[in-house]
């Protein structure tokens, strides 16, 4: 396997299994401000499957230290959709040191409410210590969707906790 697509496939793995952060209520009560009228807050859990793929780097370059790859998940629980989106990653010389963003578009049923949002991670690890935020990109959710999402992983199992709010339908 060539050397960047392992290294990129270890720190996708590495930012994905050290996916834990707490749900941050500032945040989301933040990202509340923009929706007009009452607003409903709710939480959706679940499981879902992720296959990432390793792309081809877009230069010629041999440099290790940067991968691009493609996501595809499906989506199970109070979220039931599918994703697709893309992923960037960085490595460095020094262990448990790494970085990615990615934008994945995520389509399906949310609590029986059907729609599309955008989601945009950014994890950094420093020397182990991850910082990771999940965040739907403002304005992409169908009926002013706003949120973010925690990722946990445990024995090899994905799960998704989804913090989100959305305009009162009453």
């Amino acid at each position: 396997m060539n050397r960047s697509i392992a290294v990129a496939l270890v720190i996708a793995a590495i930012c994905l299994s050290l996916g834990l952060l707490a749900y941050s209520r500032t945040h989301l009560q933040n990202s509340t401000l923009a929706l007009k009228g009452p607003v409903v807050t709710a939480h959706a859990a679940g499981t879902f499957e992720v296959k990432v793929t390793p792309q081809p780097a877009d230069d010629k370059s041999d440099d290790a230290t940067l991968g691009r790859m493609t996501i595809d998940k499906q989506i199970h629980g109070d979220l039931d959709a599918t994703s697709n989106g893309q992923m960037l990653t960085a490595g460095t010389p020094v262990k448990g040191s790494a970085g990615y963003v990615a934008i994945e578009r995520v389509s399906g049923t949310l609590h029986g409410r059907t729609g599309t949002f955008i989601l945009q991670h950014t994890g950094t690890m420093n020397r182990g210590a991850l910082q990771l935020s999940i965040t739907v990109v403002p304005d992409s959710g169908t009926g002013q969707l706003t949120g973010k999402m925690d990722i946990q992983i445990a024995d090899g199992k994905h799960s998704y906790d989804f913090s989100y709010a959305l305009p009162d339908s009453h």
